[in-house]
């Protein structure tokens, strides 16, 4: 087959498919009228900025409204120890937060290895810092203190999802994850602040367990958001 031949045939080809311009501006009236122009969002440094003072600023505030029992009973050195470490979970948290609302940012750390690095990092710390391992009233007190810590962590959680809600999860369970595990930081902060009771079992137990308990409700929440919005997009 000449070059010429095959020209032909294309042209043919796409005269006989082409659109009518009266199909177009029918199409082209009922898409444009319903665009709008979208706002970008933050730049991921601002991101990071914004959850990491709400991560942080609702525990302090919770914290300043209960009462600071617990920050008076700590010494200097271990007021040093467990706010570093918190500081630092609580910005990973918020770094990765806004790296999985964002396709193509860079992570910081795997989501899967903050959630168990970030707490056992803390149940390292406070075994090292705190003794005691009596059980008794460990039940009764701890259920107070995982209550309250998940109070306080829920509208973290909520407002986190307000400055993220308009970037995209490319692996949502991941991204629930990482936003519960901000949210319990936000828990946790305040716990540390507030309760007075600084035995190694109690602190071990319920107060880093406000930090499992959120990173698993936001990866549980967020996955079966997800299966029930790509249920209903399948046709019957």
């Amino acid at each position: 087959m000449e070059p010429e031949e095959l020209d032909q045939i294309l042209a043919r080809s796409q005269a006989e498919h082409e659109v009518s311009p009266e199909v177009l501006e029918r199409i082209s009236g009922a898409i444009v009228p319903g665009l709008r122009p979208v706002r970008p969002m933050a730049s991921p440094s601002l991101l990071v900025a914004g959850l990491l003072a709400l991560g942080l600023g609702v525990g302090i505030a919770g914290a300043a409204v209960l009462g600071m029992h617990g920050l008076a009973k700590l010494s200097g050195a271990q007021a040093v120890a467990i706010f570093a470490m918190v500081g630092l979970v609580t910005g990973l948290a918020a770094s990765q937060s806004a790296a999985e609302m964002v396709p193509g940012s860079k992570r910081t750390v795997n989501p899967y290895v903050l959630v168990l690095g970030g707490s056992l990092a803390l149940l390292s710390v406070f075994a090292v810092l705190f003794r005691g391992y009596s059980t008794d009233g460990l039940v009764e007190q701890g259920f107070r203190c995982l209550r309250a810590g998940l109070l306080h962590a829920l509208p973290t959680g909520a407002a986190a999802w307000l400055i993220l809600r308009r970037g995209f999860a490319v692996d949502p369970t991941a991204a629930g994850m990482v936003a519960g595990t901000l949210a319990g930081m936000a828990g946790l902060t305040m716990l540390e602040l507030h309760c007075a009771n600084l035995q190694a079992i109690h602190v071990m137990i319920w107060h880093v367990g406000v930090v499992a308990v959120s990173a698993a409700a936001g990866a549980a929440l967020t996955r079966g958001l997800t299966f029930r919005a790509r249920s209903a997009a399948q046709p019957s």
